[in-house]
């Protein structure tokens, strides 16, 4: 009897944690990996952002989609990724406009609480306005990120976007 109660705990016991574990995995989302996340957008994924790998946390990539009459790049942030504050600088015109096609992320402006971007989500940058953009913690997150022509214009970096805030992200 005594033995049979004993194997009746450890058979409840093990199958309380098996449940468990199955539960917690499911509530875990799952990340893709690059080449399963590409099947999911349009445009290409594109090379390592290395050009300007010093303005990111975490690794970007960058697709031309038009170099002649409006600039459009393709920009991929894997998850957890997001550029630095930076301001795009114009005396007149300028800025930029973001157009998410994949994944989800965010963009913040200076002050202001960040705002959640999914596909078809349209951001337009003013010239001169503090901001930075990039990947929910747990999604890769793309972009199209259209340069506003002006006069005078130029990108200034700045600092990285601090740990604890990016970490309250969803």
């Amino acid at each position: 009897m005594k033995k049979s109660v004993i194997l009746l705990i450890t058979i409840i016991f093990i199958s309380a944690n098996l449940a468990f574990a199955m539960i917690s995995k499911k509530e875990k989302p799952t990340v893709l990996t690059k080449e399963e996340y590409q099947k999911t957008i349009m445009f290409p994924i594109g090379s390592p952002n290395d050009a300007y790998k010093q303005y990111f946390i975490g690794q970007s990539y960058i697709a031309p989609v038009s170099t002649s009459q409006v600039k459009m790049f393709n920009v991929t942030f894997e998850p957890k990724c997001r550029n630095n504050w930076h301001i795009h600088k114009a005396k007149e015109g300028g800025g930029q406009i973001l157009i998410a096609v994949g994944g989800r992320g965010y963009y913040q402006e200076w002050g202001k609480d960040p705002i959640e971007m999914k596909p078809g989500d349209v951001i337009n940058i003013p010239a001169n306005v503090k901001h930075w953009h990039g990947a929910a913690p747990n999604s890769w997150f793309s972009h199209l990120a259209v340069e506003v022509d002006g006069t005078e214009t130029e990108n200034v970096w700045l600092e990285p976007v601090d740990n604890e805030q990016y970490s309250k992200l969803k």
